[in-house]
């Protein structure tokens, strides 16, 4: 019973952690959302009123040249709005549903990018989307965990092997492969794994790499500037997909195969690199969470003994009183019962308390009573015998019991 209550509340201990994470987490994200809302929204608002006020003269000015009116000139817009949802626009694209075109948008789609240029507009198209999706999005979810743990796999294993290499220079390694003076350091190497930040690092590193060489492939090629170039790589790879900024939408380009199979290489490599990073600082920040939660249950508990030193002593008082260990969120530090902290600050307690805490040595005590009246004594051990500790009912017989229990463990 002992050991089912302490599983039940290492269990409740637990939960109550992984629950004050989860709102801790959800409070993190909308203030990150609050704040990230009030920085766009000071950039981006300004120049938007100039966009519509330029547009609104423009609008003026051109009825007012060619004698039409603003209602059938809204109205030719949103037409040209529709056309433009179905892929037709100014200058002269690609076609959209193509064979080529129609890969181009399924890679959008299982990848999770989304850029929106190409959409679906009959119904049948919307209905198999929605299928596709379903099954083309899980499986490359699961493609990109596999190609992470890969990745780690094979970062682990050169950084291991550079930290080999490393205390070889330094002697506390062999050179050869037998175990000498230095067998302790290999065994502890043989568990020994790289550090979260060294990962991220190395990811950064890596999807950096990725984006700088992509952005030097499209800032030619597509006429974009290199920020411009940047800015759609972080779009492309980390799946945001805004579809402002797309790539190999032009009819013709020069070395057009070729362009466009380094298009697919690059967003692949980088939406896999970027994958694995945002797991790996997801990582890091449940970390930081766990640390917060440390420091303020370390806080707490420093309050709650505070007020308990303060309190005045021999006062019933209800409400769990938490004992003087440190209770971390690590750790299991839940007390058995309601009156574990008011028996330890030595406040009196009820009866029923009593009652409750005691029903285990309750238990014991009608037991052996009952073997006794019976006249089937509990068996008493030999060890028992020689030290002298044996017989007796009750209150006592428990005493004498564990008195025993003592003197033969040492």
């Amino acid at each position: 019973m002992a050991c089912r209550g302490a599983c039940c509340c290492s269990s409740a201990g637990r939960l109550n952690a992984d629950n004050a994470r989860f709102l801790l987490l959800a409070v993190l994200i909308v203030l990150y959302m609050l704040c990230g809302a009030a920085v766009f929204s000071a950039i981006e608002l300004p120049t938007e009123r100039e966009a519509k006020e330029r547009w609104e003269e423009r609008l003026e000015n051109f009825t007012r040249r060619h004698n039409l009116s603003r209602a059938e000139l809204r109205h030719f817009l949103r037409e040209y709005e529709e056309a433009s949802v179905a892929g037709i626009r100014v200058d002269d694209i690609r076609p959209r549903w193509d064979f080529t075109g129609a890969f181009y948008f399924v890679g959008t789609v299982v990848s999770t990018i989304g850029f929106g240029m190409t959409t679906p507009a009959t119904v049948g198209g919307k209905i198999f989307l929605i299928f596709y999706g379903l099954i083309g999005c899980a499986g490359t979810i699961l493609f990109f965990n596999l190609f992470l743990e890969r990745l780690i796999t094979v970062i682990a294993y050169v950084m291991k092997s550079c930290h080999e290499r490393q205390l070889r220079r330094k002697g506390v390694l062999p050179h050869n492969g037998r175990r000498g003076s230095g067998s302790s350091e290999v065994d502890s190497l043989a568990g020994w794994k790289p550090s979260v930040y060294y990962v991220m690092l190395i990811l950064c590193v890596a999807s950096l790499i990725i984006s700088c060489c992509a952005s030097a492939m499209y800032t030619p090629i597509e006429g974009w500037s290199y920020f411009d170039s940047l800015y759609f790589c972080f779009v492309a790879f980390s799946t945001i997909g805004f579809g402002d900024l797309v790539s190999s939408q032009n009819v013709r380009y020069e070395s057009q195969g070729l362009y466009r199979f380094g298009n697919f290489v690059f967003i692949l490599m980088g939406v896999c690199c970027i994958y694995s990073l945002f797991n790996v600082i997801s990582i890091v920040i449940k970390q930081s969470i766990n640390w917060i939660l440390k420091k303020l249950a370390c806080k707490c508990c420093h309050r709650c003994q505070r007020r308990l030193f303060r309190s005045r002593r021999n006062v019933v008082m209800p409400g769990n009183v938490r004992s003087r260990r440190n209770i971390s969120i690590e750790t299991d530090g839940v007390n058995e019962s309601d009156t574990d902290g008011r028996r330890l600050s030595g406040e009196m307690i009820s009866m029923k308390d009593f009652l409750a805490s005691n029903k285990v040595s309750l238990a014991i005590m009608q037991k052996q009573l009952s073997e006794t009246a019976n006249g089937y004594p509990r068996q008493i051990s030999s060890n028992s015998k020689q030290n002298g500790f044996s017989g007796g009912v009750g209150a006592l017989a428990i005493m004498n019991n564990r008195l025993a229990e003592t003197s033969v463990d040492r």
